[in-house]
């Protein structure tokens, strides 16, 4: 039988078309007015998707990258900062301040599991030059209470810096009025293009933090890439092709609410948790357990299997029988979950091949007592009360 790859992980995601054709047309130098009016259009819009009015800067890198100016652009040696972790990602925030000299205070949780707000507030110190969160832990399937975190830091010095890689366009965000004064995101994610670019919103507040950091910096100097953007350009060679294809899919999301694209961000946000939530449902009909049920995240479903059975054995199944891919766990996960995305180009009709897919890696693999059609009742269910409300 013919086999579709269908790529299921949480980045990089499926590719969008459009976005395809424009970087495959991108032949254009970077210093040249045609260049300039495309980034400069590109910087305005992904003030619209992040919902700021704060500058947003493009670096040509992973997500780490803007992760990593993070730090050494708003911290110097010996500032105390609180980073919050609860999977790989948290404690990849703990090894980047560790990293620029930063006395780190941490407040961990076990993986699957979120943070008591309580717990944060009391380790809260006036002396805490930043916060660092994940506001979606990709490694786990949980998300995170970005609000609640902010409210915390209302009126303090403190900074918040939220990796909201996975987070950006499958929850929603008020950036602005709650008080986030860094928000990064990673182009291989919800906005449907290859890795290689990450971009990030930056407050005054964090501006002035940054014009007294004493810690060294020269490609990923956030200065030097506010002061190019307001020109249209980047500090260094920018990854021109990539450029293109995220203003080909912000040009989709906002095509998706009839040209505005605040409210295509909202529909983007909506579309991955009514297809996490009928994702859930589905592999929960099926006799599934799911690893990070008190605090889902609509970016990706991480699930365990039967004890005494590797995760992988999962994975391997549904890329054997369905070319169908999907990610193991990370780190001490490794073996322990699964985990399948929902972010970016993915709609219910995907939804519903994966758990067809899975019908029959549960009935003939994991030998599980279920029957075609139940887990696709139950993804059914979600999805026609999503589109009745």
């Amino acid at each position: 039988m013919i086999r579709k790859t269908r790529l299921f992980t949480p980045g990089p995601t499926p590719l969008l078309p459009a976005a395809q054709f424009a970087m495959a047309a991108a032949d254009i130098h970077h210093r040249t007015p045609e260049f300039r009016a495309l980034f400069l259009k590109v910087l305005g819009q992904l003030k619209v998707f992040i919902g700021t009015q704060n500058d947003v800067l493009l670096l040509s890198s992973s997500g780490t990258g803007a992760m990593e100016a993070s730090v050494s652009n708003l911290t110097s040696p010996g500032d105390r900062v609180l980073v919050l972790t609860a999977g790989k990602f948290g404690e990849r925030w703990v090894d980047l301040t560790k990293a620029f000299g930063c006395v780190v205070d941490v407040v961990e949780k076990p993986y699957g599991q979120t943070f008591d707000i309580a717990e944060i507030k009391a380790a809260l110190k006036p002396e805490h030059k930043a916060v660092y969160m994940q506001a979606s832990e990709t490694s786990t399937g949980a998300s995170h209470n970005v609000e609640a975190v902010a409210a915390l830091l209302k009126g303090t010095e403190t900074l918040l810096i939220v990796d909201g890689i996975t987070g950006l366009g499958t929850q929603t965000f008020d950036v602005d009025g709650w008080g986030v004064d860094v928000l990064i995101g990673g182009s291989q994610k919800a906005v449907m293009i290859p890795p290689g670019l990450a971009y990030l919103s930056v407050s005054e507040k964090a501006w002035k933090a940054a014009d007294v950091s004493k810690n060294p910096r020269y490609y990923f100097d956030l200065r030097k890439e506010r002061k190019n953007a307001v020109k249209g350009e980047s500090a260094y060679t920018p990854a021109v092709a990539l450029i293109a294809g995220l203003g080909a899919s912000l040009d989709y999301i906002a095509g998706q609410a009839g040209g505005d694209l605040e409210k295509g961000r909202i529909a983007l946000i909506d579309n991955a948790q009514v297809n996490a939530a009928a994702t859930r449902a589905g592999l929960v009909a099926l006799g599934f357990t799911l690893f990070a049920p008190a605090s889902p995240s609509a970016a990706a479903t991480a699930v365990s299997v039967p004890e005494g059975m590797d995760s992988g054995t999962v994975v391997k199944a549904l890329k054997a029988k369905f070319s169908l891919v999907t990610a193991n766990g990370q780190g001490t996960m490794q073996g322990k979950i699964f985990r399948v995305a929902h972010l970016g180009f993915f709609d219910f009709l995907d939804t519903i091949a994966f758990m067809g897919a899975m019908e029959h890696i549960a009935k003939d693999v994991l030998n599980l007592p279920v029957k075609f059609g139940q887990g696709v009742a139950a993804a059914q269910e979600i999805f026609a009360k999503a589109a009745k409300n």
